[in-house]
């Protein structure tokens, strides 16, 4: 595959990252990686490394290309939850250590998802979002059903609720798995935090897909503009991005 990736990690307007982005990979198969700490819980930033750490030792197992796609995924993702839930067994069940993911795995022209709570993975076509994965999320439902609009999400109370994610109890969280998605000279995927996405409308996302910038640039100007955007207490902002050349 001819590609070009980046990514992006800022500490936004506080006093730990707790993010953690990965591009893991080169040649037959690329991973990426985005996984947001969940900061009321003991340790998040440890959580969100060992979740990474899980993902890259198992991606380093396989021979590339990956033969079960969506089998490697969700096996990886149940590792990792795995290892969080050990990570914070001998912790009270409300204060251990948690996380949300998203993961895209690109080989042979496509790409697959899958992701756990709020962090989003994007399919970016012609200067556009042609689809993006659906938040494990109460906001999610109800923006689904109608009762609030795109532009509300932000803003809503309980934005930050999520209805599963890596960690806590020791029961296998719900993930979404996609089938392949056929990539096309010029697209782009990206793997974000919700501190990424919640302040940037599709239109700005789109445009790592309109060319005639390098991918780094574009998505380091993204992640300035979601911190600036999110003001003096701004979420963590990061992302993982790979545009497909054919």
């Amino acid at each position: 595959m001819r590609i070009e990736v980046a990514d992006v990690s800022l500490i936004g307007g506080r006093h730990e990252n707790q993010d953690r982005v990965a591009v893991v990979g080169d040649g037959p198969a690329v991973l990426l990686v985005a996984v947001d700490g969940m900061g009321g819980h003991a340790d998040g930033a440890r959580a969100a490394q060992v979740a990474v750490d899980t993902l890259r030792e198992a991606f380093g197992r396989q021979s590339l290309p990956v033969l079960d796609p969506q089998g490697f995924l969700h096996h990886a993702l149940g590792r990792a939850h795995a290892n969080l839930v050990a990570l914070g067994q001998k912790l009270p069940l409300e204060s251990r250590p948690r996380a949300t993911c998203a993961v895209c795995l690109v080989q042979d022209g496509g790409a697959y998802w899958a992701h756990i709570g709020d962090s989003r993975i994007y399919h970016l076509a012609g200067g556009k979002v042609a689809v993006r994965s659906r938040d494990h999320s109460h906001v999610e439902l109800l923006l689904q059903d109608g009762v609030i609009t795109e532009a509300e999400v932000a803003a809503h109370p309980m934005r930050n609720y999520v209805e599963c994610c890596l960690g806590g109890d020791v029961g296998l969280p719900g993930m979404s798995i996609t089938a392949r998605r056929a990539l096309a000279p010029g697209d782009a995927v990206i793997v974000c935090t919700d501190g990424f996405w919640s302040h940037l409308d599709d239109g700005l996302l789109g445009s790592l897909s309109a060319g005639g910038e390098a991918l780094a640039a574009s998505l380091g100007r993204l992640g300035d503009m979601a911190v600036r955007s999110g003001g003096a207490h701004c979420d963590n902002a990061s992302a993982a991005a790979l545009r497909y050349l054919g």
